[in-house]
C-alpha cells in the first residue's frame, strides 16, 4: 500500500458516510497517517431543521447539514479511534461538501481523500453530479470511493 501521510474523509453523520470514515480510519491506521475528518454544513435555524425533518425524514441530513457538526465529528472521531486510527483531527466547514472536502485536502496536503459512494448510481447523481464523482474530478490527490450501500 502507498505510504499515505495524511488521509481526509468527509462525513455528514449518515450511516453510509460513517462506513467511509471506518475505511479511511483503517487506511490511516495501516499507514500511520493522520486522519482528518471533515463535516461540511450550512447553519440552519431550528424551524428549518424541523421542517426538513418533517418533509424528508431520514434524508433530512442532506438539507440541514450536520445537526450539529460538532456532535457528528465527535462520533466519527470515536469510530475512527475504535478502528485503529491514532492521530485524528476534525474540521467543521461551512459550505458545500465537494468544495469543502477539496479545500481541506489541499490545506492539509492530503495524500488520499476518501468519500462514500452515495449518489453514484442514482438518476439524480447522474444528472446533477454526485459528491464522489465531483471530488474525483477536482481533487489533487488520490481518491478512494468506498462502497457505502449494501
Amino acid at each position: 500500500m502507498s505510504s499515505y501521510r495524511s488521509v481526509v474523509v468527509g462525513t455528514d453523520g449518515s450511516t453510509p458516510s460513517l462506513r467511509a470514515v471506518t475505511k479511511a480510519a483503517a487506511v490511516a491506521a495501516d499507514t500511520s497517517a493522520t486522519l482528518v475528518i471533515v463535516c461540511a454544513y450550512y447553519p440552519s435555524s431550528e424551524r428549518e431543521v424541523e421542517q426538513a425533518q418533517d418533509e424528508l425524514g431520514g434524508e433530512a441530513f442532506q438539507v440541514i447539514g450536520s445537526a450539529p457538526a460538532e456532535q457528528t465529528l465527535l462520533e466519527a472521531a470515536d469510530l475512527a479511534a475504535q478502528t485503529g486510527a491514532t492521530e485524528v483531527e476534525t474540521v467543521a466547514v461551512v459550505g458545500a461538501p465537494v468544495t469543502s472536502l477539496v479545500e481541506v485536502a489541499g490545506k492539509v496536503s492530503a495524500d488520499l481523500l476518501v468519500v462514500g459512494s452515495r449518489g453514484l448510481n442514482t438518476l439524480k447523481g447522474r444528472l446533477l453530479g454526485s459528491v464522489p464523482s465531483e471530488v474525483s474530478r477536482r481533487a489533487d490527490c488520490d481518491v478512494l470511493v468506498v462502497r457505502t450501500s449494501r
